[in-house]
């Protein structure tokens, strides 16, 4: 399967947790991913480090519709994420807004939720633009 800019995701981490992006504007970029045993740590809940990577993926992916991609690359400088409520089946969607996007960085608010859309983790990425 490939993704929005092309890449074959069941190659990358992304098929590895069947993480999918639903949708992609430079105003929001959403994703989603099952919650299974995959995604848990030892004590059957999602890990928060999976939490960790939905949300870098929608703020890395999402940066890359702000960058000439032919001469640049976006890549992650910071992250950080609050665990608000662990959860351990079903779907979570991570949505990622822009809150600045700048020259060489990129900053990104995501929020994961669960179905009922309450609110899993809090997640702000800096993302670095590099030249090639």
């Amino acid at each position: 399967m490939f993704d929005a800019l092309g890449f074959d995701i069941d190659q990358t981490v992304l098929g590895t947790l069947g993480i999918e992006l639903t949708e992609f504007t430079k105003e929001k970029v959403v994703a989603t991913m099952p919650v299974t045993p995959k995604t848990h740590q030892p004590f059957g809940v999602m890990h928060g480090g999976v939490s960790v990577v939905i949300a870098e993926t929608v703020a890395s992916v999402g940066s890359y519709q702000f960058i000439d991609a032919q001469k640049q690359r976006a890549v992650g400088l910071e992250i950080n994420a609050n665990h608000i409520r662990s959860k351990s089946d079903g779907i979570v969607h991570a949505v990622g807004t822009p809150i600045h996007v700048g020259r060489r960085t990129i900053v990104w608010d995501i929020r994961i939720y669960d179905e009922g859309e309450n609110l899993i983790c809090i997640s702000r990425c800096t993302m670095a633009i590099i030249d090639l």
